[in-house]
Order: C-alpha cells, then structure tokens, then sequence
C-alpha cells in the first residue's frame, strides 16, 4: 500500500441550485409569509387563497422552469463554481 486511496472523488449534485428552483423557493417562501400575516390579521380566506395559491404558482413556476431547460442540468443552466 502506498498510502493513497481509490474512493471516488465527491461530487456535488447541484440540486436546488438552479434558476427554477431559486425563483420557486421565492414564490412559496413568498405564500408562507403572506399566509401568516393573513392568518395574524384573521383572514382565512386570504390565508387559504393568496397563501396557499401561492405556493402552488411557486411550483408550478419552477416546474415550467425546469422544462424551459433553467433546472440543474438543463441546457440554459450555468452551474457557478464555489
């Protein structure tokens, strides 16, 4: 033995790291603010509408996103070293 190893390299994934999944965190982190505020001023409909419609646009957002080629891996997707 000569002293070095043979396990692989780490490699980083790179999941939630992309343009979709940034601009989706936003829009729902965006819903669970609103949401609560909402639910504090005791408006369930505004909670229920604004808030949790929210964070489905926000997935809904990220899925189009991905498919437009801005998730991980995707053709416009430009990963930033660190």
């Amino acid at each position: 033995m000569s002293g070095t190893t043979n396990a692989p390299e780490h490699e980083e994934l790179g999941e939630g790291h992309s343009p979709a999944a940034w601009t989706a965190v936003i829009i729902m982190l965006l819903g669970f603010t609103l949401g609560t505020l909402f639910f504090w001023f005791d408006q369930p409909w505004l909670v229920a509408f604004v808030g949790g419609g929210l964070v489905v646009i926000g997935l809904i957002v990220g899925w189009v996103m991905k498919k437009a080629g801005y998730g991980v891996g995707g053709e416009k997707y430009q990963p930033k070293g660190h």
